[in-house]
């Protein structure tokens, strides 16, 4: 890249990919040596070599280690350095930068030129469907509340009605059909009972007061006495007790 057009035209705006580059292989370095470095502690904690023979043999097992990853990183970071020079930092030919003189007010970009009008077309699109759809949802909800409460219900006659068939089930429809008949039975009974005691009750009422006496009108409960009596009455009473007497 050296001596090209491109880093002509990186210097002219004070740009340098090289130092950009070298600067990423610095800070690959420096965090390869900050690693082995809390690994050779670490691992030293752990086996406890400080202070022993077998502390420089940790040192050079480590140092092994290291120079084999570092020369795998090197291979890598070096690829990646001529890729970045190759494709990334690499100005195609016959490219050159206006001076600063040469732009004007009428080589400025249009931004109305700029706006698409069918991509703001299709925002507005999907803002109204968006719309209609939030609407759509709000009315799934409230139908989805309806048939929430509706099933609801149906579960409770459901319910009613498995307790009905439940108790059907274990009483026998037979022995329930003779059980009303012999309670239909029992209140005709009761029934005709009840009609013959009070027609016994009325036949025995008025034998009593076909038998009172003459005199035990005066007693009779309910009759007033001579006072209700008329003068016809009255007079075949006082007959009947001068023949009687």
């Amino acid at each position: 890249m050296e001596g090209s057009n491109s880093e002509a035209i990186f210097e002219s705006l004070n740009l340098s990919p090289q130092l950009f580059i070298n600067e990423v292989l610095n800070v690959v370095d420096d965090l390869v040596d900050e690693a082995f470095n809390f690994f050779l502690q670490e691992a030293s904690a752990l086996l406890k070599t400080e202070g022993t023979d077998r502390s420089a043999e940790l040192s050079k097992g480590v140092a092994y280690i290291r120079n084999l990853i570092q020369l795998t990183i090197d291979q890598r970071m070096q690829k990646w350095e001529e890729y970045c020079l190759r494709f990334c930092f690499n100005v195609p030919d016959g490219f050159s930068l206006p001076k600063a003189n040469e732009l004007s007010g009428d080589d400025l970009p249009d931004l109305d030129a700029l706006t698409d009008t069918e991509l703001d077309a299709q925002l507005n699109s999907l803002r109204e469907k968006l719309a209609l759809v939030g609407k759509e949802s709000a009315e799934l909800g409230r139908e989805l509340r309806v048939l929430e409460r509706q099933s609801l219900s149906s579960n409770q006659s459901a319910g009613s009605i498995d307790e009905a068939l439940q108790l059907y089930n274990k009483h026998n429809a037979t022995e329930m059909f003779q059980e009303l008949t012999i309670m239909a039975s029992e209140f005709r009974a009761k029934l005709g009972n009840l009609k013959k005691r009070r027609i016994d009750e009325c036949h025995r009422d008025r034998a009593d007061r076909l038998s009172v006496k003459d005199w035990d009108v005066l007693r009779m409960p309910g009759g007033n006495a001579l006072l209700g009596a008329k003068l016809e009455e009255l007079q075949e009473f006082l007959e009947k007790i001068t023949t009687t007497s």
